[in-house]
């Protein structure tokens, strides 16, 4: 990817703000669900694991919509292709807010996280705009967008949803996607494609790069599995708050989200430590987070206030762990090959998504047959093999 002429040589603060915006707007997309699932069984009169199936639709969805649509990053203009997926994005959520039942319901779910991709074209065209040395910080901003999305939309659909009904939190997100078209359409660089390839050669490239890329294979892997405990806590939370241990509304699964906002401030710190130490040592605090996480989860099991503040601190650490190990596997990958940038972030991102939908599915299961102890230690299980995984590569790399 290249800047035409008449762009900024970088992108200036007021773009990146837009850009983190829009990242977050378009995650949120994904997550909101979460919050809602319990609202969505009682109306539409299904179990409660049934309802869950539209957030696992909606994951396995944005890991086809990596595969499938990011690919074209590399290949159709920038600000075509990200206005062309926030319209396609908003059509979903219209259809799922009217959705007559779970079927339906599943489908546009499935098609919103095909299409609510953008995040993961801006951060490869983000890259190829600023220098390595801004590398990192810059993919720190955008990753704030993104959590501020992901944490928000859950208050967001729960505190909507309990107010005026599941259907709301969707038809709300509709608007925001068709709004942020508009205003792209406007400010974002013009951009020159980096290939001209065909489509077909574009989806078979990350299928390629990941065959020849040790790097990109071990960089999947981590946020594979590490993000695989964090969606199976965040489905399993849903349950556990509003069952009989708790007792508690959709909109407190927001709240705990809310307190997690503190990730934000650590992002831009994260990725100025990419830029500084590597992305292995960070990679490495990541997991070790994560682990640590799954145990301070655990005593949420415990019930009262005691069992919200274990909750509370286990998810906070569990979302600066993921967030902080996403900045470095991405800053790792964007310097292997800068003319496949796009197509990088696909074969990283479908990955992880395949990850973080298994461990979506996985937690439902651990939870119906195990409880709460089931996911945490499906979380431990988890960053144990990520860790596995690097302790081999770290004494290579110290000999």
């Amino acid at each position: 990817m290249t800047v035409s002429p008449s762009a900024d040589a970088g992108p200036n603060r007021r773009i990146v703000a837009v850009l983190a915006i829009t990242c977050g707007v378009a995650v949120s997309n994904i997550y909101f669900v979460q919050a809602i699932s319990p609202l969505i069984a009682a109306d539409l009169k299904v179990a409660e694991d049934s309802a869950a199936a539209a957030v696992t639709a909606a994951q396995f969805g944005y890991a086809a919509g990596n595969f499938l649509l990011v690919p074209l990053g590399d290949r159709i203009p920038h600000r075509t292709l990200i206005v062309a997926l926030l319209g396609l994005t908003g059509l979903g959520l219209a259809a799922a807010a009217a959705a007559p039942g779970l079927p339906m319901l599943i489908a546009a779910s499935a098609a919103v996280g095909i299409t609510t991709v953008v995040a993961q074209v801006i951060a490869p065209m983000a890259a190829g705009l600023v220098t390595e040395e801004r590398r990192g910080a810059v993919m720190g901003v955008l990753l704030s967008g993104s959590i501020g999305g992901i944490l928000l939309s859950r208050a967001f659909g729960g505190v909507l949803g309990e107010w005026l009904g599941w259907r709301a939190p969707y038809a709300v997100a509709a608007v925001l996607a068709f709004l942020l078209a508009a205003v792209l359409a406007v400010v974002l660089p013009v951009t020159v494609p980096a290939t001209r390839e065909r489509y077909p050669a574009l989806l078979a490239e990350p299928l390629r790069l990941l065959r020849a890329e040790p790097e990109l294979r071990r960089s999947c892997f981590y946020q594979a599995t590490v993000f695989g405990g964090f969606q199976a806590v965040w489905t399993g939370l849903a349950l556990l708050l509003t069952g009989p241990g708790y007792d508690l509304s959709a909109p407190a699964v927001g709240v705990i989200a809310l307190v997690s906002a503190v990730t934000m401030v650590c992002m831009p710190w994260a990725g100025r430590q990419v830029d500084r130490r590597g992305s292995d040592p960070v990679n490495l605090a990541a997991i070790a987070g994560t682990l640590t996480s799954a145990a301070v989860l655990a005593a949420g099991g415990l019930g009262g206030a005691a069992g919200l503040a274990a909750l509370t601190a286990g998810v906070l650490l569990l979302d600066v762990a993921m967030q902080s190990g996403m900045i470095a596997n991405q800053a790792r990958i964007f310097t292997l090959r800068p003319d496949s940038r796009s197509r990088l972030n696909t074969a990283y991102m479908t990955c992880a998504f395949l990850g973080g939908s298994m461990g979506s599915w996985l937690g439902t299961r651990a939870y119906a047959r195990l409880g709460w102890a089931g996911v945490c230690g499906l979380v431990a299980v988890l960053a144990g093999l990520a860790l596995l995984r690097h302790l081999p590569h770290a004494r290579r790399a110290g000999r």
